[in-house]
């Protein structure tokens, strides 16, 4: 079964994002898919990269395929590490550094996922990381509750 956050809730996750690019003065272009990670919602802020657009989604799909941050994949993915070639994998869409984030219910399961590019690494994993502080207080004050399946 797919999870899919709504559309009203994925524009409140992008525009908590965007409020902290703000606050860094920095552009960026940010997703949130489904469970599968599959587009629900971006934004390219402006004068944001153009490579980011491709970057932001692809982060967004990574951490959902594999239910976890993309910064966690960039050590297994080095020479001789277990997941060594992983970003040249699935069509080249994994991305093995930091902006990328799977959005978790209640139960621990992951119902969509966030990525922002445009930035240094760190900027980037700053600006998702208000989007899923966002999300967590929806999720955990009962704002919204209701995920679509």
């Amino acid at each position: 079964m797919v999870h899919s956050i709504p559309l009203d809730t994925a524009t409140e996750l992008i525009d908590a994002a965007e409020e902290r690019a703000e606050e860094i003065d920095n552009p960026m272009v940010i997703t949130v898919a489904n469970s599968e990670g599959n587009l629900i919602a971006q934004h390219r802020m402006d004068d944001a990269w153009l490579a980011s657009v491709s970057i932001s989604r692809n982060k967004a799909y990574t951490s959902a395929a594999l239910d976890m941050p993309t910064h966690e994949l960039a050590e297994p993915s080095e020479p001789g590490n277990s997941l060594y070639g992983l970003q040249s994998t699935d069509e080249g869409r994994m991305v093995i550094f930091g902006g990328g984030y799977p959005l978790f219910d209640e139960e621990g399961d992951v119902v969509g996922a966030f990525g922002v590019s445009g930035g240094a690494v760190e900027q980037d994993m700053d600006v998702a990381q208000a989007g899923v502080e966002e999300w967590e207080a929806i999720r955990d004050g009962g704002q919204r509750s209701e995920v679509s399946h």
